[in-house]
């Protein structure tokens, strides 16, 4: 499966919950065969720890623990890093192989 969204790269919701919808971040990882992406910042769960002591003895120290959750790829939208709008991608190749290009302003993403 191909996809135009990598680590690292800027994206933006364009689709889904209210509260994150338009919101801005950094990919933080890339689930391609669930064809998911998790952005920092976008998608923030809780979950309830309790105390457990493992078999080695030590203790998880309990507490909510906040974390991003996985949002579908066709949801977020790459940002261009020249012209600063979410854009659609192009990938152009060359004699050095293929490239990422904004779609708007013909500007190189890699």
């Amino acid at each position: 499966m191909k996809v135009k969204i990598r680590k690292g790269d800027t994206v933006e919701v364009i689709s889904g919950r209210l509260e994150d919808k338009g919101k801005r971040g950094e990919v933080i990882n890339v689930i391609i065969e669930k064809r998911r992406v998790v952005v920092q910042g976008v998608n923030v769960r809780t979950k309830h720890q309790k105390q457990v002591q493992t078999q080695a003895g030590r203790n998880i120290n309990p507490g909510r623990l906040q974390f991003e959750g996985p949002v579908d790829i066709s949801n977020v939208m790459l940002v261009c890093p020249k012209c600063g709008e979410p854009t659609r991608v192009a990938v152009q190749r060359d004699e050095e192989g293929a490239h990422r290009v904004c779609k708007k302003c013909q500007a190189a993403i890699d």
